[in-house]
């Protein structure tokens, strides 16, 4: 027998605001985080396009000796795990006592690279870098400076799968509970969202340069979309067994049903539709359901062509005519990458449990694919026991995850 696994806390620091209320606030209301960022401009970027987040100040809660190893999106990811582990009813005297694990999405760390790099050629002198450096660029830097502020003795492992990273770290948070190896994991992804971590992006024209209109940059699934819109913060799940949270005594929110995976085998940044569907597939496969339980689906779409374009077909040949609603939360907080697995599967969990499915902003014209689904353009009053959330990333890496409302 499989323990059954189930979420009990989450957190999370977006652009769409610092609390589950003004998240959830935000989805209902449609509100966008997306600005024309001037800084952007004056540094050369083909679009100065970005989701809008400040930095938080922690000189109050947390030591210099501790913030010193921190960057920007270890600083999110420690904001969203606080409120996650207070949402579960968990203290500090649990994680002394208990083997609690920790895997978590993060794919770059760019900022404190550059800085030592340029350190290095000015001064001529590696130690001038600082002490922090080497902890702040490594891509492991989130689970590290988790692990050490929060003292948690189980797993602890950095999971790099590109933008489906958060997702993955969820999945196999979740196989290690099912398997007994675990009885609770922190799970989560985090994003920096500096300038210099998304210039190559910018590179490769993988942005929209709709700048006169910021808010209506993207546009999932749309006909007339031209590109993402980079985002980041970081989100926090805590999953354990279902047997643990009811020794706990613990809020029992939903439970993950299955996780599935795939990779493309294919062209390293141009997805294709049999990955994908293969990731689907497997999961509702494992979850034991049928394609009709399926309430609604968190889709990848991050705006670009050939991504939304597989996504529609993997999707459809998956879930045929049926009428589920599919939507992309990314048209509200532009493509969360490293931290947009886990953060979607919190913005699911929103709509899931205050009965509405947020609009697909900006989808106003769909194309030959994104026609054949059910993509509602306006918010939808309706509850819904079970979704489904996919996350894709470049390599051909996918992740499919399916939760069930308790």
């Amino acid at each position: 027998m499989m323990n059954r696994v189930v979420i009990t806390g989450m957190g999370i620091y977006s652009c769409l605001g610092k609390t589950l209320d003004e998240v959830r606030d935000a989805l209902y209301n449609g509100k966008s985080g997306i600005i024309f960022d001037p800084e952007r401009k004056e540094m050369g970027f083909r679009s100065a396009l970005t989701a809008k987040l400040e930095e938080p100040d922690l000189k109050k809660l947390l030591s210099r000796s501790q913030r010193v190893y921190m960057p920007e999106q270890a600083k999110y990811a420690y904001c969203a795990t606080v409120d996650a582990l207070r949402n579960a009813g968990i203290d500090q005297d649990y994680l002394n006592t208990h083997d609690v694990g920790l895997l978590y999405g993060n794919d770059s760390s760019t900022v404190p690279n550059v800085k030592a790099v340029d350190t290095m050629r000015e001064k001529k002198d590696t130690t001038l870098c600082g002490s922090g450096a080497i902890f702040q660029s490594m891509n492991s830097t989130v689970t590290m400076n988790l692990g050490c502020i929060f003292k948690l003795k189980g797993i602890n492992l950095t999971v790099s799968g590109a933008c489906a990273s958060g997702s993955h770290a969820i999945g196999l948070g979740a196989l290690l509970i099912q398997n007994g190896l675990q009885e609770m994991v922190v799970c989560g992804g985090a994003q920096e969202v500096n300038p210099w971590s998304v210039g190559s992006f910018d590179g490769i024209s993988a942005f929209s340069i709709r700048e006169d209109e910021p808010t209506k940059a993207s546009r999932p699934f749309d006909r007339d979309r031209d590109g993402l819109v980079p985002g980041g913060g970081a989100a926090t799940v805590i999953i354990e067994s279902y047997e643990s949270a009811v020794r706990r005594g613990a809020p029992i929110l939903a439970e993950i049903l299955s996780y599935g995976f795939s990779s493309n085998g294919d062209h390293i940044s141009s997805p294709n539709v049999d990955g994908p569907a293969k990731s689907l597939e497997m999961a509702i496969r494992r979850a034991g359901i049928g394609v009709d339980e399926i309430g609604y689906i968190n889709a990848h779409a991050t705006s670009t062509h050939v991504g939304d374009t597989n996504e529609a077909k993997a999707i459809y040949r998956v879930i045929g005519d049926r009428h589920i609603p599919v939507t992309s939360t990314k048209s509200q907080t532009g493509h969360e990458m490293w931290m947009a697995g886990a953060s979607e599967v919190i913005y699911s969990m929103l709509m899931m449990k205050n009965n509405f499915i947020a609009a697909n902003l900006n989808f106003e014209n769909p194309d030959e694919d994104s026609a054949k689904l059910y993509i509602p353009a306006q918010r939808i009053e309706t509850g819904f026991d079970t979704f489904l959330s996919n996350s894709f990333g470049f390599g051909g890496t996918n992740s499919t995850l399916i939760v069930r409302n308790l």
